[in-house]
């Protein structure tokens, strides 16, 4: 399923300056072979020179997830299905949480009702999952970051390109007929650089940082149940615990002016 806000912001966004350029005469100028080339052949050059190989193939999955919405846990999925492991804990034992464990739907999940079963401290439960929880925010960083990056080396390229018209100008100055061409390229490089940052790697990349920022408060809210379920609380307890959580973890992720 497509995500709605990306195509409709990318939809308002190269459409205002569509139709500020078309009100103004110059939407011919929105097309040059020359400068597109200059401008995002470099910089997905630098982005392939700056980058390892193994997170550059992490790439074509994390665009997925800013174009594609993703199915994610949602909060009242889990705190229920925390509250369901917890009343069958209480009522048959944890041990009894294996069968449910083919049930689950998300690996984390997943093992951290392995780590109650077998029996490990709540301690060590809680470490070895925050671990992965600083692995997977390091990881999806690692992606944003290209992203973001690729948004600093595109104006640079625009500028080049801005250079490189000015040059063709002054190359052929004598020759006005050639002028309009050569200023082309300056025009639209500048254009595409700017566009590209603005409206594709910048905001590709605070999504995927909100994106992850979410998923990990909802292995957060994971982390709590299990702890919970694991000292014994009953139902009603744990649900509670979770929503408290949820909220104050909410609150504290919003800015002054949110709050």
């Amino acid at each position: 399923m497509l995500d709605i806000m990306t195509l409709l912001g990318l939809a308002i966004g190269f459409g205002a300056v569509y139709i500020v350029m078309f009100w103004g005469g110059t939407a011919h100028l929105l097309w040059h072979r020359d400068a597109f080339v200059l401008v995002f052949g470099g910089t997905f050059a630098s982005m392939l020179i700056s980058t390892p190989m193994n997170i550059i193939l992490r790439l074509p999955s994390a665009i997925s997830h800013v174009i594609f919405a993703r199915r994610t846990l949602k909060p009242a999925y889990v705190i229920t299905t925390m509250v369901t492991l917890a009343e069958k804990a209480k009522r048959d034992g944890i041990f009894a949480l294996q069968e449910e464990i083919p049930k689950l739907r998300d690996r984390f999940l997943s093992d951290g009702v392995m780590m109650l079963i077998d029996g490990l401290d709540a301690t060590i439960v809680r470490e070895n999952l925050l671990k992965e929880i600083i692995f997977i925010r390091k990881r999806h960083h690692q992606v944003s970051s290209i992203i973001r990056s690729m948004g600093t080396f595109s104006p640079i390229f625009g500028l080049l390109a801005t250079l490189l018209g000015v040059v063709q100008v002054l190359k052929s100055i004598s020759d006005p007929k050639s002028l309009g061409s050569s200023m082309a390229i300056a025009v639209t490089g500048t254009f595409y650089g700017i566009s590209a940052a603005n409206f594709i790697f910048l905001p590709m990349a605070n999504k995927l940082d909100a994106h992850t920022e979410e998923e990990l408060l909802i292995k957060e809210v994971i982390i709590e149940g299990i702890l919970a379920i694991q000292k014994g609380d009953i139902p009603i307890i744990v649900n509670r615990k979770l929503q408290a959580f949820m909220a104050a973890n909410v609150r504290s992720r919003k800015t002054p002016s949110e709050q």
